[in-house]
């Protein structure tokens, strides 16, 4: 028995995959390891997983997790991983990778995350092959979820909402400009309460003009300080995974079109096409 995990920032997909390629799918929380440590995940998991999975009988993890940029942050994650499952092969691999091999399978192209965070590549059929850092929700992360959210509280906090779309916000969330400041620089996982807001925008139909806007913009600085700056990129369909790029894919797809891009696949997320990509390559190498 085999699990591949898809973890982003908020929320982790899981599929179990038996030895006839029967698949059972759960979810969990996030955990990037930016956020949180191995403890904290083991706990999680704990309280998380499904109560009757066979730990002891699963012989390999494939973990594909947002914040694994370097060995230290994967060290984090494998180390709860081996606590959980301690008969298994564990392998902690970055989502953009399984964001790629779920778009792209086994070919070349361009891949992007449009989830609580951002991040983009170009991939060659395998592995990840160029990649411009997004600088994570403080610095960059333009078009993520956590960048909407931001937007939406500045304006927020500031009074530049229209009066109508504030009134709406502070009916919706109960929430003051203190105690706005006070989740965000006291509290953790702020990355993860700044893009909770993105979906205030995608339900708001109170002033659809202002929301739309924070949308475009959000997309426009993506497009413009990240992927046009990846060499040729316009010889590459633009293909997407996140709750972002899927729940906002018109706006999404009609800035790709202004950027020189052609369309390819805009997912929710990759579990599906990844646990394919598994598969594949399992019967490759039988």
């Amino acid at each position: 028995m085999i699990i591949i995990a898809d973890g982003g920032s908020t929320k982790t997909n899981w599929c179990l995959l038996d030895d006839s390629n029967k698949k059972i799918y759960f979810n969990t929380e996030g955990y990037n390891p930016y956020f949180v440590d191995s403890d904290y995940i083991v706990n999680s998991l704990k309280k998380g997983l499904p109560h009757d999975l066979p730990f002891d009988k699963i012989t390999e993890v494939n973990y594909y997790g947002a914040g694994v940029h370097n060995e230290e942050k994967a060290n984090i994650v494998e180390v709860a991983m081996q606590k959980v499952f301690p008969n298994a092969k564990v392998e902690i691999g970055h989502d953009l990778l399984a964001a790629a091999r779920a778009l792209l399978g086994d070919q070349t192209g361009f891949a992007a995350i449009l989830g609580t965070g951002t991040n983009s590549c170009i991939y060659d059929g395998n592995e990840i092959t160029f990649n411009i850092d997004s600088a994570a929700y403080i610095l960059g992360d333009e078009g993520s979820g956590s960048y909407i959210g931001k937007k939406l509280l500045t304006d927020f906090i500031r009074g530049l909402m229209p009066e109508a779309v504030s009134k709406a916000f502070y009916e919706t969330y109960k929430l003051t400009p203190d105690e706005i400041m006070d989740n965000v620089y006291t509290k953790p996982l702020a990355n993860r309460f700044c893009a909770s807001f993105s979906k205030f925008v995608y339900d708001n139909n109170v002033n659809i003009e202002y929301t739309r806007q924070i949308v475009e913009d959000a997309f426009e600085a993506f497009f413009k300080n990240l992927v046009s700056k990846y060499p040729n990129y316009q010889d590459y369909t633009f293909n997407c995974i996140g709750s972002v790029g899927y729940n906002f894919r018109n706006v999404l797809e009609s800035k790709a079109q202004q950027y020189g891009m052609k369309v390819g696949k805009i997912l929710r997320s990759p579990i599906d096409d990844l646990v394919l990509f598994h598969i594949n390559r399992a019967a490759k190498n039988a």
